[in-house]
């Protein structure tokens, strides 16, 4: 069974493997994962080790299978990951539809979400969800030790009242 909740303090550990399979998965093509794992790794260690509350989680027969955060808790989804072995199985597009159900009842009309320009699955993937490419720039990546091109993607949520037709 999917369940889809709030990450709990004693789980940093699980849900770093997650974020570091997956994100080995999404940097394979764009320099040496080997020699960017260790700073990366420790990215993901303090992001969860300090905001763990922001994180939400996917779990398929009690295993963890992805997560993602708002870090500001404001309309940017500062990440998503799913495991490798997860993917193709709409447990990130569940997340995604969970996490941006969460942005409109906190009253944003607009979920955004930036990636790599290289990660074609993750822009894919968000293409595929409704989001549609606002911005491209080149920024440091703490996680990769690098400059790094990236993509930002946006997508109008509706509200709850306004999904919903008014019948009188």
């Amino acid at each position: 069974m999917v369940v889809i909740r709030h990450a709990r303090q004693n789980e940093i550990g699980l849900l770093c493997e997650v974020g570091l399979s997956a994100w080995e998965k999404a940097t394979a093509g764009i320099g040496d994962v080997a020699a960017m794992r260790a700073p990366a790794k420790r990215a993901f260690d303090d992001f969860l080790a300090s905001d763990w509350l922001t994180v939400l989680l996917v779990e398929d027969e009690n295993r963890i299978c992805g997560w993602a955060a708002r870090e500001e808790l404001d309309g940017v989804i500062s990440d998503l990951w799913i495991d490798p072995r997860a993917q193709g199985r709409g447990l990130g597009s569940a997340l995604l539809a969970d996490v941006e159900r969460r942005i409109a009842a906190d009253g944003f009309e607009v979920a955004s979400v930036k990636t790599h320009s290289q990660n074609a699955a993750a822009v894919g993937f968000f293409q595929h969800a409704g989001y549609r490419v606002k911005w491209l720039s080149t920024a440091y990546s703490q996680r990769l030790d690098r400059d790094v091109e990236f993509i930002g993607l946006e997508k109008p949520l509706l509200r709850e009242a306004e999904e919903r037709p008014w019948h009188g």
